[in-house]
C-alpha cells in the first residue's frame, strides 16, 4: 500500500471501517492501487492508526465480501477485483438512488448534481493518468 494514504477523521460521524472501505476503494478508482497490490495487515494498520484491529477487520472484510479483497492467512490482504455480478447494478442504483433523494430534498440541483458527478469522474482519470 505504498501509494495508498488514508486520512481517518476520528472525530467524524462516519464509522472508522467506513472510511477505510471508502479510502481504499477511491483509491482504487484513481489509480493509486491496483489490483494484485498488497494491503497492510489489519493488526499493522490498526497499530499505524491506534485503533482496534477488529475496525480494520470490518473494513477488510466488507471489501472481501464485495469482491475487491482476497484474504489469506499467508498472503494478507491483497487486491483482487471481481467483475460486479448483476445484483451488484441493482444495490448501486438503490444506493445512488437515496443519495440522489438525500440531495433533492436539500436542494441541490440537476445541474449541480452533474456537475459534481463529471468532475469527480475527471479526477479519477485525471488521477491515473498522473500516475502513468
Amino acid at each position: 500500500m505504498n501509494r495508498l494514504f488514508l486520512n481517518l477523521e476520528l472525530e467524524s460521524e462516519t464509522p472508522l471501517y467506513l472510511q477505510i472501505r471508502d479510502q481504499i476503494i477511491e483509491g482504487l478508482a484513481c489509480g493509486a492501487l491496483r489490483d494484485g497490490e498488497s494491503l497492510p495487515s489489519t493488526r499493522q494498520l490498526a497499530m499505524d492508526f491506534g485503533i482496534n484491529f477488529h475496525t480494520v477487520n470490518k473494513a477488510y472484510d466488507m471489501l472481501r465480501q464485495e469482491g475487491i479483497l482476497r484474504l489469506n492467512r499467508k498472503t494478507g490482504a491483497i487486491v483482487s477485483l471481481t467483475q460486479a455480478d448483476p445484483s451488484f447494478a441493482l444495490a448501486w442504483t438503490a444506493r445512488l438512488r437515496v443519495l440522489l433523494a438525500e440531495a433533492h430534498v436539500k436542494g441541490v440541483t440537476s445541474e449541480m448534481i452533474d456537475h459534481a458527478v463529471r468532475g469527480i469522474m475527471a479526477s479519477f482519470q485525471s488521477q491515473k493518468e498522473g500516475e502513468q
